[in-house]
């Protein structure tokens, strides 16, 4: 949904219906009493974090092939808004880029930064993962995932880097453009499976799509993601009987 954002709801993950529930909580992070394995005691808004069926991240494993539909991406090239909040580095995307899957239309809200990944493929993790987070019309999210591992420099992380804002929770809007296409690998095969945020409240009712094949990084682009935040990715969740669909 479109929105303006403030210092405020810069503070978590943009563009999406969590705002007001997470911004009620206490504070989170990813170490120390705020890490993972106490948010549901930070906040009672948080109880999902530990009570929840269906959460994210998870190691994917035992995936069954399936005649799944492709991911039309309909990614345009936006005004570049980046915000360093307090647990990421964080892009917020103009109205008017989406994905579709099957019938399904969902909006590109924003997208951010984990290091490591938070999902691993067979108990692996890389280097890096970007979350693109999408709202469909009916308020339900797609997060699609796209894994980094160290290589050669990504151009559009590296005009990410280069517009950091100097303080934290302060949008940094800057004359250039950013297009989240740049961010996808070639082959967009992928795994798909039902899970949460990862991040405070937790919420569930996330369909998430992790695509196969990772994008590369500089390791200088590595470790100047590292200097800010050197983990901020949850540990992965129990499936609880979840199915995990793959691409064929």
């Amino acid at each position: 949904m479109p929105f303006i954002p403030t210092v405020r709801a810069l503070l978590i993950p943009a563009g999406a219906c969590w705002l007001a529930a997470a911004q009620a909580g206490g504070h989170w992070s990813y170490v120390g009493h705020g890490a993972p394995g106490h948010w549901a005691d930070l906040a009672r808004e948080y109880a999902t974090c530990k009570l929840g069926k269906v959460q994210a991240p998870i190691d994917i494993t035992g995936a069954q092939a399936a005649d799944l539909p492709g991911i039309r991406f309909d990614y345009k090239p936006a005004p570049l808004k980046v915000v360093d909040n307090g647990h990421t580095i964080q892009v917020n995307y103009a109205p008017g880029s989406s994905i579709e899957v099957g019938d399904t239309r969902y909006e590109l809200q924003q997208f951010h930064f984990h290091k490591p990944s938070e999902e691993k493929i067979a108990g692996k993790a890389h280097d890096m993962v970007a979350h693109l987070v999408h709202k469909g019309a009916d308020g339900k999210l797609a997060v699609v995932a796209v894994l980094l591992d160290q290589g050669a420099t990504n151009p559009a992380i590296a005009t990410i880097w280069k517009n950091l804002p100097k303080k934290k929770e302060q949008e940094n809007s800057v004359d250039t453009s950013i297009d989240a296409s740049s961010l996808l690998p070639a082959d967009k095969g992928y795994y798909t499976f039902q899970g949460s945020l990862t991040t405070p409240p937790c919420s569930e009712e996330v369909r998430w799509f992790v695509l196969k094949t990772p994008v590369k990084i500089a390791p200088a682009q590595l470790a100047a993601f590292g200097k800010r935040y050197p983990m901020n990715a949850r540990p992965t969740q129990p499936l609880n009987g979840r199915s995990i669909e793959a691409t064929r």
